[in-house]
């Protein structure tokens, strides 16, 4: 049975990146990615996703899978849930089009 899966609201993210306990993973394309991104993100593009180059989530930090819209997000979730990262359950379904319409700081 799959873990739950976490949705993570811009707020809380916002909290989680300023505070360092959110580790955040882009999981669009390089060209999307290079287009515009949320600061601190790093990439892990879904098409050669590899859970094993997720970060790791210590004590008092979470991995948060993010996208454009949460729908390729929540398939990465899905992947490294499967090859046993049971560590990462949380998503941000707002994804970069959330961000970027909310006003917040894009990085290019």
């Amino acid at each position: 049975m799959a873990a739950p899966v976490e949705n993570v609201d811009i707020d809380d993210l916002k909290r989680g990146l300023a505070d360092g306990s959110i580790l955040l993973v882009d999981v669009r394309e390089p060209d999307e990615y290079a287009a515009g991104h949320i600061p601190g993100a790093t990439l892990n593009p879904l098409r050669s996703f590899d859970p094993a180059r997720l970060p790791a989530a210590a004590p008092g930090k979470r991995v948060v899978l993010s996208c454009r819209s949460g729908k390729r997000s929540l398939a990465a979730l899905d992947l490294a849930q499967r090859e046993g990262r049971g560590d990462v359950t949380a998503h941000f379904p707002g994804g970069f089009l959330e961000w970027a319409q909310s006003g917040e700081t894009v990085e290019r």
